[in-house]
This record gives C-alpha cells, structure tokens and sequence, in this order.
C-alpha cells in the first residue's frame, strides 16, 4: 500500500486556520486532497491531525468528504505519521503538507517512481538539495525506515518534523536516494506554499484566475501567471528563503 499521507492542522502561530482559508470556493486543504488524488502511483490519500479540539473541523471536513483521517499527537508528528500509516497499513508513505495547494501529481508519481527505483529507505525533492519552488515539496519513505526513525528518533525537531532522523542518516542506517532534481522548467524563484498571509493571498490570486471546477491548475500555468504580473509574485518576495 502506498499512501499520501497530508499533514494538517488548525493552529499555525503564523497563519491560524490556514487548512480550512477557501480558494475558489473550496478549503484549501480540499484542493491539496483533491490534487494529490490524481497521483497515478499512489494507492490512497489521507489525513493525518492532531487530537485537540481545534483540528475537529479537520476531522469533520475528510467524513463530509469520504477522505481518511487520522488523528494523533499534535507536537509529536513523527509519532503521528507513523501511527496513521499503521492505520492505513501503509508500506510506503508519501508525505505532503496541507499547505501547498499547488501540490503536483506528476512530482509525486516522480518521487514515488524514484524511490522504488533506487530501492531507498527515502527520496524527496527537496534533500540533500532544493531545486524545486517551496510548495511542491514531497518526501516518499519506506514503512520500516519510518518505524525505526519512531523508535529511535531523541531529538525535539525529529519528532516535530517527521523525517530529519532519517535523511540526515547520521548513523548511516539508512539508504537515502539521490533526490529528484526539477526540470529546468519547474526551476522557479516563487514561493507557492502558504504559511504568511502574503501567501495566501498570492495562492488566491492564482486560483481566482485560473481554477475551473472539475479541473486543477498546471504548476506551468500558476507559473506563467506569475511571470505576467510580477507585482503579485513580489507580495511573498521576502518569505522566499523562509521554511
């Protein structure tokens, strides 16, 4: 089973609610779920969030949608994924984050693609190097691996963050892939992501242009709508080199 497995939760310090803001009509993270859907490669799409009270809107959006969801720790987010792919019995688990509405299901069918390709324990597109925009960020990681880095895993930030225990491999006991490395198409300096409100708010500029119903938006298109008003790609300029 390979599962997508999107990180969600209602209570970002920078951006409060962010998952359920609306682009077009629709929450921002039914955009995420609906885009990650159309991966060819992967099995399912799920759910995972956090047991406090604020993220049931999270819950009571995926029944109303028919998605899975999983709840667990909130500050413990390696412990959290590693119990939503034991729900979902998941052997691999692609791991995205409801903050990237731009999500490309050809980027993760790639990383997925590459990961079994190489036989690796991990492969994303942003380590050991970014050479995608933030915003289209995928990590795909091997069940085993996953459990090892739960029992293992000390550090406050490699739980809070899911994967540092594995693909800094400091004890060499895991197989990291190579990386998948953007096209020269994909190599653009926009930050489609949404963590500030000048994120969202360039997010809402694209899909207020560009999205139909039924249909998603092309990250070539989101692009080209950049390249043609600068002046909205400038609103998060100075977020650029931010997480």
């Amino acid at each position: 089973m390979k599962a997508v497995i999107i990180q969600a939760r209602m209570g970002s310090t920078r951006l409060p609610g962010k998952s359920m803001n609306i682009l077009s009509g629709k929450p921002l993270l039914w955009h995420v779920v609906e885009r990650a859907k159309r991966a060819r490669k992967a099995d399912m799409v799920s759910v995972a969030t956090s047991r406090n009270p604020e993220d049931d809107v999270i819950e009571t959006f995926c029944t109303a949608e028919a998605v899975s969801c999983f709840r667990g720790s909130h500050d413990d987010v390696l412990e959290r994924y590693y119990e939503a792919a034991k729900h979902v019995g998941a052997e691999t688990i692609i791991r995205i984050t409801a903050d990237c509405p731009l999500i490309d299901a050809g980027i993760i069918d790639e990383c997925i693609e590459a990961f079994e390709k190489e036989s690796a324990d991990y492969v994303s597109n942003v380590n050991p190097e970014r050479t995608f925009p933030r915003g289209l960020d995928v990590e795909v990681v091997g069940m085993k691996a996953l459990t090892r880095a739960y029992h293992e895993a000390r550090e406050p930030y490699e739980r809070e963050h899911v994967t540092p225990y594995i693909w800094e491999n400091k004890q060499r006991k895991f197989t990291i892939g190579k990386g998948v490395v953007a096209r020269l198409e994909y190599r653009r300096p926009y930050r489609l992501c949404v963590d500030y409100a000048e994120d969202f708010l360039v997010l809402k500029y694209i899909y207020d242009a560009l999205y139909h119903e039924g249909d998603v938006i092309s990250v070539l298109s989101a692009f080209a709508f950049l390249d043609s008003h600068p002046e909205i790609a400038l609103l998060n300029r100075e977020y650029i080199q931010k997480s």
